[in-house]
């Protein structure tokens, strides 16, 4: 049986809800699972395979769009050298909350290394602010292009908001975008914003089962 332990309003959408079972964690918007700590497989691709890619990943600095549960940043912590930087970029402060309190253990005290700064706010302000600064941009935000909490994040996919990315990255940094579907037109519109695009098909659990999601990396020339 599910229990109801925190909910949270999202910016201009809807409310998210958090919930246990037994030992495991749900966050979830009406009846759509966002996510779930027996989920963690795609969104620790999403940072080993984009370390795996990067140039220099023992000094590179990543931004990390949407903490959700923590399986990013900590995947990506693991695969990085200790001078690398890891920024992330939470647009609800109770996410944070949770990560601090009921999931304390599952964090594991990811958001206190020193190599984490966490700023609370919309990562697209985050990316608008910055210019050649980012190694790569992991974009694990909503379900992906196909906006579900937050019909804002639709900027982030859009021509406009991937040219705000790319200027965002150092020559030759990866924009990675995990996604709940693949989306054919979505690929072609990174492709039409000067991204040599490399699509991958990751399992939702880390034992390689579980619904099937993708990762697009996108690198700037």
């Amino acid at each position: 049986m599910r229990e109801l332990i925190g909910t949270a309003a999202v910016p201009g959408g809807d409310e998210l809800r958090l919930y246990r079972r037994g030992g495991d964690f749900i966050i979830a918007i009406d009846r759509n699972e966002l996510m779930s700590s027996r989920m963690s497989g795609s969104e620790e691709a999403l940072a080993t395979m984009t370390c795996d890619r990067l140039r220099s990943p023992d000094k590179a600095h990543l931004l990390i769009g949407g903490y959700g549960m923590g399986f990013t940043l900590r995947a990506a912590l693991a695969r990085l050298g200790p001078d690398a930087k890891i920024t992330v970029a939470e647009l609800v402060p109770e996410i944070v909350d949770w990560a601090r309190g009921p999931m304390a253990d599952l964090a594991a005290g990811c958001l206190d290394d020193r190599r984490v700064e966490l700023v609370i706010g919309d990562v697209a302000t985050a990316i608008a602010a910055a210019t050649r600064r980012y190694d790569a941009i992991l974009l694990d935000v909503d379900n992906g292009p196909d906006g579900l909490t937050h019909p804002a994040n639709d900027r982030l996919y859009s021509p406009a908001g991937l040219a705000t990315a790319k200027a965002a990255l150092k020559p030759g940094g990866i924009l990675a975008i995990w996604s709940a579907a693949p989306d054919a037109r979505f690929k072609a519109r990174l492709g039409a914003a000067g991204f040599r695009v490399e699509e991958v098909g990751v399992r939702a659990r880390s034992n390689g089962k579980g619904p099937r999601h993708v990762i697009w990396f996108a690198r700037t020339a």
